[in-house]
């Protein structure tokens, strides 16, 4: 339209001798101007009005093939990734480096919106589809009713965070398909004030044992911290509101052992208490699966492989802050022997009248540090200790025993299997070199190298 206005007022002052002033003043430039547009006028015409870019593509617009690829890989091969991790995989797999605004704009013309919308997002969707359903209905009602069906959301306030690293670490579990076709569980845990996560493990349940080696990793690379929070699961806490008294103040495994490194352990039944845990639970989800997928990774070491090696470290360095920079209230970290046999597994047992015990429906003996077995009477009862490597252990009248195991059927029978002779490797003879083969061999390569140093 402008450039219409302008056409036709300059061909006025060409027809008919008009005032080239108040074409200054209508157009809203100068004389000058005015003049150069009158000369482009009497060569050009009305062609001397057309900007010079229209109908041509700007330098940083994406082709209609790299618009295409976008759509069709999210489609097909990343449909499972959000809008943010996909064009990061697009330049890091793809090698198509785009911004996020031109990979959410294409997606969004396709008709592909992302897994987790913004608030503003589905209200305009909520709205577009209650006017499809009610065309005639004014646009005030519609805006009242969307509302009225977007306010079901619980708003949840932001909490400020802990001052130091290791004050307060959350720790949770969530199950899904991460890998193969069977559901595992991810137990994480995140420190409060650097967004950091500082131990994850994947097992087929969220047991204690997940908690152990997520506990195991953060004593081995920071140290004891001051506390953890928790859900109330029975892992960590298995009285409910009437058995709990002060007489009768039983720990779980795993509180057994915060108490023995001197951290505080603290559960709550509210989500929102632990925000921090369950916001990284659902952005874990959203990477980690496409990732992992993508990785070709189908068991249950390769991912926790994957997970320590690869994906922890990225995380940390995208989201978490460095850590360096933040006065740290970890204690100091303990011996692995100390690691090894606190984040154990107790069990009470007794012996019978085989002096052994039965555990995991297996049978066990009690044995000194020497070798030397062991042999107590029947209904003695004893403490099954299972460290985390794996070593079994017992307790009986504050003495350690290890325990072995009590095999069904002997491996070999000395009187009918044959005897089989261990054969032991020969020591290869490196002769000495006064022996005439080696040392005439040493001479002639001495004097091979004199002769090329003289040529040289």
């Amino acid at each position: 339209m402008q450039e219409d206005k302008k056409y036709q007022v300059i061909k006025n002052v060409v027809d008919h001798q008009g005032n080239k002033k108040r074409a200054a003043l209508t157009l809203g430039i100068t004389v000058r101007q005015v003049n150069r547009l009158l000369i482009k006028y009497r060569s050009k015409g009305k062609a001397a009005f057309v900007h010079g870019n229209k109908n041509r593509q700007p330098v940083n617009c994406l082709s209609t093939e790299i618009n295409k690829q976008i759509v069709t890989l999210y489609q097909n091969k990343y449909q499972d990734c959000n809008f943010r991790h996909y064009t990061e995989l697009l330049g890091q797999r793809e090698h198509i480096q785009v911004s996020y605004a031109s990979v959410y704009s294409r997606l969004l013309q396709a008709g592909i919106y992302p897994p987790k919308l913004w608030r503003k997002t589905r209200k305009k969707r909520a709205q577009a589809s209650y006017r499809a359903k009610h065309p005639r209905t004014k646009a005030a009602q519609v805006k009242q009713a969307v509302k009225h069906q977007l306010a079901l959301e619980d708003a949840h306030p932001r909490q400020e965070r802990c001052k130091y690293f290791g004050e307060e670490i959350q720790m949770d579990a969530s199950s899904l398909v991460w890998f193969g076709k069977k559901k595992a569980y991810l137990h994480l845990a995140i420190d409060n004030a650097t967004g950091n996560l500082v131990g994850a493990y994947f097992d087929w349940q969220e047991t204690l044992n997940g908690y152990y080696h997520v506990f195991k990793q953060i004593l081995e690379n920071y140290g004891i911290p001051y506390r953890f929070k928790t859900d109330n699961r029975t892992v960590f806490n298995y009285e409910t509101v009437k058995t709990k008294s002060e007489d009768k103040d039983v720990l779980t495994q795993f509180g057994y052992a915060c108490r023995v490194l001197g951290t505080d352990l603290v559960t709550t039944s509210v989500s929102q208490a632990k925000g921090m845990i369950e916001r990284a639970n659902q952005t874990v989800q959203s990477r980690l699966k496409p990732e992992l997928r993508l990785a070709g990774i189908t068991t249950m070491t390769q991912a926790n492989d994957y997970l320590l090696k690869t994906f922890v470290p990225a995380f940390n360095q995208k989201f978490g802050q460095d850590y360096h920079h933040s006065r740290s209230v970890f204690g100091k970290t303990p011996s692995k022997r100390k690691i090894n046999y606190t984040l154990a597994v107790l069990s009470p047992r007794i012996f019978d009248n085989g002096s052994a015990i039965s555990y995991k429906r297996k049978y066990y003996r009690a044995f000194k540090a020497n070798g030397d077995p062991v042999c107590f009477m029947k209904g003695t009862k004893c403490l099954v200790v299972k460290a985390l490597n794996g070593q079994l252990l017992t307790t009986v009248d504050e003495h350690v025993y290890t325990l072995k195991e009590v095999a069904k059927n002997v491996k070999t029978s000395p009187e009918i299997d044959p005897v089989v002779k261990v054969k032991h490797p020969k020591k290869k003879y490196v002769p000495p070199m006064s022996h005439p083969w080696k040392w005439a061999s040493f001479i002639a390569q001495q004097k091979r190298a004199h002769q090329q140093h003289q040529y040289a």
